[in-house]
C-alpha cells in the first residue's frame, strides 16, 4: 500500500488543531512506524468480535444440553444483538469526544469481561446476563477499529484496507464452526468463550503501543440524554423486529409506542443541544453519507435475508446434508472477501459510483438466481447465487464504508462510521425477520399443520422415514415460502441498487475532499 502523505492524510490533523480537539498522526509510516501493526490489531479485534456469533451458533445446543432452559435459546443470541447494535451509535460519538483509544479500549475490556464470565455461567439467565456485557463491548470493538484504520490510511488506501477487514469476515464464517466443534467434542464449552481473551488482550497492546494519539486540553459535555432516549428507540425497534413474533399484540403495541415516543423526543432533544450524541448535520449537509447509510442498509437486509435461510433450502428443499449447505453459504463469504480487495482496485481507478454500481447489479443478478432456482437445479447452482450475491456485498459493503469515511474529517469519522454501521446491523434485523416472516406466512397459507413435518425434512434420518408423497408436498411448502422469502430479499436489493446510483457521478477516492 502507498505511504505517501497526502492532503487527505494530513486533513484530520489539520482539523484537529482548528477544533482543539484530539489528533491523530497521519498515515506516513516514516511517522508511524506501527501503522501496520495497528492493523494487525484491528483485524485482530475484528476477527474476535466476528467469529463470536458463528462459533457459539455451533456451540450453543450442547451449553442448553448442559445448563438447561431451552425455552431461553433464542435470548442468548437476541440480547447480544439489542446491546451490541444500541451502544454502537454512542460508542462512535464518544471516540469523536475522546479518541479511539480509549473508546476501544473500553469494548475490548468490556467484551473479554463478558466472555470470562460467559465461561463461568451456571445457567441460561446469568448467561445472558453475561452475553448482554459481551454485546456492549462488541458495540465499541467493530466500529471502533474500522475508524482507527479510517484514520490512518487515506482514503486511496483504505478500500485494500476494507477488503483486509472482510476477509476476516469471511475467514471467521468458515473457521468459526469447525472451531466450535473442535472445542466441545475436546476441551469445554467454557473455552469457546475464553478463547476470546487472549485475541482481545493482544490486539488492546498492540493499539497502546503503535496508535499514537494526542489531546489538547478542552472541557467536554456528554449528552446523557441522547444517549438513553437512543437506547430506548433503537433497542425497542429491535426488540419489536427480533421478538415481535412471541410477543402479544397488546405488547408488541407498547414497545413499538415506547421506540417512536422516544425517538419523537430523541430529535426534539438533539436539535437543541450544544453536543449531541446523534449529530443530525452529518445526514443534512452530506449526500455521500446519506446515501451510503441508506445503501449499508439495504444490502445488508438483503444479505441476510438470503444467508439466514439458505441452509435451511439446501436441507429441507433439496434433501442435501449440512455440510453441502454450509459449503453453499460458504461461496458467499468466499467471494465477498475477493470482491472486497478486487473492488477496491476498481474504485481507485474509477469512481464510487461505479463500483457501487458493480455490487449492486450483482445483489440483484445473485437473488434473481435463487428466487428462480428449483431444488432440482441442485446445489451447484444455488452456489452460483450465493458467489453473485458474495460479489455484490464486498462491492457495496467497501464502497459505502470508504466514501462516507473519507466525506468527513477526523472529529466526525467516529460518528458517521459507527452510525452506517448501526443502519447495517438494523439492515440485518429487518431482512432476517421480515423474510422469516414472509416464510411463515406461506407455509401458513398453504399448509398450516406442516410445522413438525417440515422439522423433520431438515434431518436426513427423519426424512427418509416420510413417505414419498408427503415429502414432495413439503418440499413445494418449503420451496415456495423460501422464494416468497427471497423475493423481499430481492426488493431489498433493487434499493441497494437504487442508492448506488444515487452516489455523486464523478467521486473518487483520489479526489474526494471532506465536508468540513
Amino acid at each position: 500500500m502507498p505511504d505517501d502523505v497526502t492532503e487527505a492524510a494530513r486533513e484530520p490533523r489539520a482539523e484537529a488543531v482548528q477544533r482543539h480537539t484530539i489528533v491523530v498522526l497521519p498515515s506516513d509510516e516514516a511517522r508511524v512506524p506501527g501503522r501496520s501493526l495497528v492493523l494487525a490489531a484491528c483485524l485482530m479485534a475484528t476477527f474476535m468480535a466476528a467469529i463470536e456469533s458463528t462459533i457459539v451458533a455451533t456451540t450453543l445446543p450442547t451449553i442448553v444440553s448442559d445448563l438447561g432452559g431451552f425455552d431461553l435459546f433464542s435470548w442468548v443470541f437476541t440480547i447480544f444483538l439489542l446491546t451490541q447494535a444500541v451502544s454502537i451509535p454512542i460508542y462512535g460519538r464518544l471516540a469523536d469526544m475522546f479518541g479511539r483509544k480509549k473508546v476501544f479500549f473500553a469494548g475490548v475490556a468490556l467484551f473479554i469481561t463478558g466472555a470470562i464470565l460467559c465461561g463461568f455461567a451456571w445457567g441460561m439467565v446469568p448467561l445472558i446476563c453475561f452475553r448482554a456485557i459481551e454485546g456492549l463491548g462488541a458495540g465499541a470493538v467493530q466500529p471502533i477499529a474500522a475508524t482507527i484504520l479510517g484514520d490512518i490510511y487515506t482514503p486511496t488506501e483504505r478500500g485494500h484496507v476494507q477488503g483486509l477487514v472482510s476477509s476476516v469476515f469471511g475467514v471467521s464464517a468458515v473457521v468459526g464452526p469447525s472451531l466450535g466443534v473442535f472445542l466441545i467434542q475436546h476441551v469445554s464449552w467454557s473455552v469457546v468463550f475464553w478463547i476470546h481473551v487472549p485475541i482481545g488482550l493482544t490486539a488492546a497492546a498492540m493499539v497502546a503501543a503503535f496508535l499514537h494519539e494526542t489531546a489538547e486540553p478542552r472541557r467536554r459535555s456528554i449528552d446523557w440524554i441522547g444517549a438513553l432516549l437512543m437506547l430506548v428507540t433503537a433497542g425497542g425497534l429491535i426488540l419489536a423486529l427480533v421478538q415481535g413474533g412471541g410477543f402479544t399484540p397488546v405488547m408488541l403495541g407498547l414497545v413499538l409506542t415506547i421506540s417512536a415516543g422516544a425517538g419523537i423526543w430523541l430529535a426534539l432533544h438533539e436539535s437543541t443541544t450544544r453536543e449531541p450524541m446523534l449529530p443530525f448535520e452529518l445526514w443534512r449537509h452530506n449526500r455521500v453519507i446519506v446515501v451510503g447509510s441508506l445503501g449499508s442498509c439495504a444490502s445488508g437486509a438483503m444479505m441476510m435475508g438470503i444467508s439466514a435461510y439458505l441452509p435451511a433450502y439446501v436441507q429441507g428443499a433439496m434433501g442435501l446434508s449440512a455440510f453441502t449447505g454450509g459449503i453453499v453459504l460458504g461461496a458467499m463469504s468466499v467471494s465477498w472477501a475477493a470482491a472486497s480487495i478486487f473492488g477496491a482496485r476498481i474504485v481507485a481507478r474509477t469512481t464510487y459510483r461505479l463500483g457501487a454500481i458493480m455490487g449492486g447489479v450483482s445483489l440483484v443478478a445473485g437473488c434473481l438466481i435463487l428466487i428462480l432456482a428449483p431444488p432440482a437445479a441442485g446445489a451447484i447452482f444455488t452456489a452460483l447465487g450465493s458467489f453473485i450475491v458474495g460479489i455484490g456485498m464486498g462491492f457495496c459493503t467497501n464502497v459505502f464504508i470508504v466514501s462516507i469515511q473519507a466525506s468527513v474529517p477526523w472529529h466526525q469519522r467516529g460518528a458517521a462510521t459507527s452510525s452506517t454501521m448501526f443502519l447495517r446491523f438494523l439492515g440485518q434485523v429487518i431482512g432476517v425477520s421480515g423474510c422469516g416472516a414472509v416464510l411463515n406466512a406461506t407455509i401458513l397459507q398453504m399448509d398450516p399443520g406442516a410445522g413438525r413435518a417440515l422439522d423433520r425434512m431438515l434431518n436426513p434420518v427423519s426424512r427418509a422415514a416420510l413417505p414419498p408423497p408427503e415429502v414432495a408436498h413439503l418440499t413445494d411448502v418449503i420451496t415456495s415460502g423460501l422464494h416468497n422469502a427471497w423475493l423481499l430479499a430481492g426488493l431489498f436489493s433493487l434499493l441497494a441498487l437504487l442508492f448506488a446510483c444515487l452516489m455523486p457521478a464523478r467521486l473518487s477516492p483520489s479526489n474526494h475532499a471532506p465536508h468540513t
